[in-house]
């Protein structure tokens, strides 16, 4: 099933956004907001998604196999194989590499 592609942030939420990044960190107000103590229960990664661009890619068949068999890991060879691009692009693409 294809996942919907939200829409995009007006120009108006933009500039909202624009000046909340700017202003800075002693004038925040979080006085309302209670302070969190116990993070046990958190999940990473719930909201944010990256794009994922759908390609064809030729591997060798034993690193396909390999990543298949990986066993106790939660999610899939693909995800897995992600991963791996994404660590080696970070490791050596430095700094601007990362999200």
């Amino acid at each position: 099933m294809k996942k919907a592609i939200s829409e995009r942030v007006s120009p108006a939420a933009n500039a909202e956004l624009a000046a909340l990044e700017a202003l800075p960190e002693d004038r925040i107000d979080t006085s309302d907001i209670s302070e969190q103590k116990d993070w046990s229960g958190a999940r990473r990664g719930v909201f944010f998604r990256p794009v994922k661009q759908q390609i064809t890619l030729r591997l060798d068949a034993d690193v396909i196999a390999w990543f298949k068999s990986e066993q106790g890991a939660s999610e899939g060879y693909q995800t897995r194989i992600n991963e791996a691009l994404r660590a080696y692009m970070e490791r050596v693409g430095g700094a601007d590499a990362k999200r």
